[in-house]
């Protein structure tokens, strides 16, 4: 379980294929002082991953076919920058919202406003995601966790202030790239717990429909 809160920079030092040839390994280089350790959870781009190998400031974490298929993470090449989290813990303050790590679909930016130091970012995604989105509610942008200023049939907008353009990734964000989005948690829970008396209809949606 992560927050959403992007606490340290990382860049991707190498990819490879994994030996069973589907899936791909991803060698990271973070700046955090403590190292990661083998089979903690990591946040990579808002995808939750586990460590399989850890290096001093580096480490590696396995993607599958199901997370390359769905995710952003299969374009990431050498020195690209990455937003990473680690999970939380009992103790530690919740500052964003609850979030799993499981990506629901990719969006892409469909329109970027600045306004003095802030930007507003338009975010183009997949209409039958719509319920699960309300203004002013959460969601995750790349592991980030943004507040939603308005929604409509197909897209939303988030506004990026210069802090977090400073501290994550979304600071380089450019029209039409892909981000991994994740739609909050507790919306997906009542959706799905509503749907027999709303309709099949409703049910939670998934991008092979």
């Amino acid at each position: 379980m992560f927050s959403g809160l992007v606490q340290t920079a990382g860049r991707i030092q190498n990819t490879q294929k994994a030996r069973d040839s589907f899936s791909r390994i991803l060698t990271v280089f973070s700046d955090d002082p403590e190292p990661f350790t083998l089979g903690e959870s990591v946040s990579v781009n808002g995808v939750c991953l586990t460590v399989i190998q850890c290096t001093g400031p580096t480490f590696q974490v396995e993607c599958s076919p199901t997370t390359l298929a769905i995710t952003t993470l299969g374009t990431l090449t050498p020195d690209d920058p990455i937003n990473l989290e680690r999970a939380v813990t009992p103790s530690t303050r919740l500052g964003g919202h609850w979030v799993q790590g499981h990506i629901d679909t990719q969006g892409h930016v469909d329109q970027i406003e600045p306004e003095g130091e802030t930007r507003h970012v338009m975010i183009t995604f997949l209409p039958h995601y719509r319920p699960l989105l309300v203004p002013f509610g959460s969601v995750t942008v790349d592991g980030v966790s943004l507040t939603i200023v308005n929604v409509e049939s197909d897209r939303f907008r988030v506004t990026l202030i210069p802090y977090t353009q400073t501290h994550t990734t979304l600071g380089a964000l450019h029209l039409q790239q892909a981000v991994n989005l994740e739609f909050d948690v507790l919306g997906k829970y009542v959706q799905q717990l509503c749907a027999p008396y709303l309709g099949s209809e409703r049910k939670v949606p998934n991008d092979d429909e």
